[in-house]
Formats: structure tokens, C-alpha cells, sequence
């Protein structure tokens, strides 16, 4: 039998984080449901190009956005300094890693650059709309009852 450190009795899903844990749910739905319209649709404008372009721009946008909830939640039970210094670094890491794709991307010619493009921007705008949608809708509790 070995013997297991005690873990710290912050649950998981604690009230604080709920709207976020909710944003990353719908903001993910969100992204699945423009990567099929998305993709169905440049599929008929561009045909295999196209497809390739809508799924790798929702990559792309979706990851881009739906990373800085799952940093939040994951910092959570931090100070307010760390988690802001890991969201500041995983923004620069975000931004350095979405420059490096399209640069690797740009001498390619299997995807449609203009399908690329749009649903890049439709992936943010999209998974954005349903995380904000999904914090503003939750309803959680200002302070937390004192247990004893």
C-alpha cells in the first residue's frame, strides 16, 4: 500500500470557475458546429482546398481562443499575479505559435488561403460569442457559505 499526499480541499469544479468551465463547453460546441458549416461550405466553393482550408482555420482560431479560458481555470486557485503572468505568457506563446503556423503554412498550396482566412476569423468571433454568451448566462454564487 502506498501511502498518498493529501490533496488540498479545493474541489474542481468550485463555484468561481463555473462560468468558465461553461464558457469552454459551449465556446467548443460553438467551433464544432461553424467547423462542419464551415467546411461544408468551402468544400462547395473551393472543393478539396476549400475543406482543407475551413478545417485548418477553425484549428487554428478555435485553439486560440478557447487556450486562454483553459489557462483561467486551470490557474484558478492561484494568486491573481500568476495567473495573470501565465495568461500574459501563454497569450505571447499563442500569438508567436499562430504567426509560426501561417508562415509554414504560406509556401503550401493544398488549401484554400481565402477558406483559411474566414474561418480563422469566423473561429474567433464564433467561440468568443459563445464563451462570453456562456460566463454572462451562469449563475453562481458572489461568496462562498462559511462550511463550519
Amino acid at each position: 500500500m502506498t501511502d498518498i499526499p493529501a490533496t488540498p480541499a479545493q474541489p474542481a469544479e468550485s463555484p468561481h470557475t463555473a462560468g468558465l468551465r461553461k464558457a469552454v463547453r459551449l465556446g467548443a460546441v460553438a467551433l464544432v458546429v461553424l467547423t462542419v458549416i464551415s467546411a461544408a461550405a468551402w468544400t462547395a466553393i473551393d472543393g478539396t482546398p476549400g475543406l482543407w482550408g475551413a478545417l485548418m482555420g477553425a484549428a487554428v482560431g478555435g485553439a486560440f481562443v478557447l487556450t486562454t479560458a483553459i489557462v483561467v481555470i486551470a490557474t484558478a486557485h492561484s494568486a491573481p499575479q500568476t495567473t495573470a503572468a501565465v495568461v500574459l505568457g501563454t497569450w505571447l506563446v499563442k500569438l508567436l505559435a499562430a504567426m509560426g503556423v501561417v508562415a509554414a503554412l504560406s509556401r503550401f498550396d493544398f488549401y484554400s488561403r481565402p477558406a483559411f482566412a474566414v474561418t480563422v476569423i469566423a473561429a474567433l468571433i464564433v467561440v468568443l460569442a459563445g464563451e462570453t454568451w456562456a460566463v454572462l448566462k451562469t449563475r453562481a454564487p458572489y461568496v462562498e457559505p462559511d462550511a463550519g
